[in-house]
């Protein structure tokens, strides 16, 4: 039986916060908020990592990874490189940002067979929803050319900066629990009690601090590789003059079969508590967020048990 494998996108480049904050260490023993992601999907029955990193990060990336992580589950390595693109596509001198979260799973093609999850590496998830997304992975199967889909939902407001704006896929639910559409909102702030995103440079809009959103925890089986790989070509034809800052990314390409009538997405709501760091300032809540589940006993203090006595 193969490995229940995670995919742990690293290759990202926060603009916000500034150096590699994918290493960045927030334990207490120097920890890295994947160790921790890394550390529950073991613990919930998920055998094989695959890390998706840009080259000039390898060393440093290997370096924290390897004597914890490397030692304790099979490990692979994929290079997110703007180079990779179809033949005939220009890739512009200027553009430095990778081309997005569909392209970094889909990179993962020849490493791939059997049904997988996905997360970001600069975010905290919680046991729970790993539990959860293996759970659906362990019995999601496609049939009748229908993908088999899962995608953890959390509460908007449990997931805010008190830095800055953050960007995230608020989700349009089907009552039966099925994913209808994601709309990604780029600028979305808290003000008080109400939460707002920006539709321009003037005009905010209210949405539901209780809204459901994705953080990019999702559970695929290893027929989407084959989507991922089809559309690509699409959507830089579809950038035009916009190729420079062209994204690819996993709610616009999921969001493309479920019109279809081709792909099932089951939202699965976690309670789990989330963290993030998209700007510097929220490394302290980070901090302390881990210490707290410390004190609760959720994790060990010496996370892998490699510190010297």
């Amino acid at each position: 039986m193969s490995k229940l494998t995670l995919v742990v996108m690293a290759a990202g480049i926060g603009s916000r916060y500034g150096g590699i904050k994918q290493i960045d260490p927030v334990g207490p023993g120097g920890e890295i908020l994947l160790d921790y992601s890394v550390y529950d999907a073991l613990h919930c029955g998920f055998g094989k990592v695959i890390f998706v990193i840009r080259k000039n990060i390898e060393d440093a990336f290997r370096a924290k990874v390897e004597p914890t992580i490397g030692a304790r589950c099979e490990t692979r390595y994929v290079f997110q490189s703007l180079k990779e693109v179809p033949k005939g596509v220009k890739v512009p001198p200027a553009r430095k940002k990778p081309w997005g979260t569909a392209h970094a799973v889909f990179l993962c093609k020849d490493v791939i067979h059997e049904s997988f999850g996905v997360i970001n590496a600069d975010d905290f998830y919680g046991r729970a929803s790993f539990a959860t997304l293996k759970r659906h992975l362990s019995n999601a199967k496609d049939q009748d050319g229908i993908y088999d889909i899962g995608l953890i939902g959390y509460r908007l407001d449990h997931t805010l900066s008190e830095h800055g704006h953050v960007s995230r896929g608020i989700c349009a639910v089907s009552p039966e629990g099925y994913l209808m559409e994601i709309h990604e909102r780029k600028r979305i702030q808290r003000f008080g009690n109400i939460v707002k995103y920006a539709k321009d440079d003037e005009t905010w809009i209210e949405i539901p601090a209780d809204s459901t959103v994705s953080m990019n925890m999702w559970g695929f089986t290893p027929g989407i590789l084959t989507e991922l790989r089809e559309r690509f070509p699409h959507c830089l034809q579809e950038s035009g003059d916009d190729i420079e800052s062209a994204e690819y990314l996993l709610p616009d390409v999921v969001g493309e079969p479920i019109r279809e009538n081709r792909a099932a997405v089951r939202v699965l709501p976690t309670s789990a508590r989330w963290f993030g760091v998209t700007y510097p300032e929220d490394k302290a809540v980070v901090r302390e967020g881990i210490k707290d589940l410390i004190r609760r006993g959720a994790y060990p203090k010496d996370l892998w048990g490699t510190r010297t006595r």
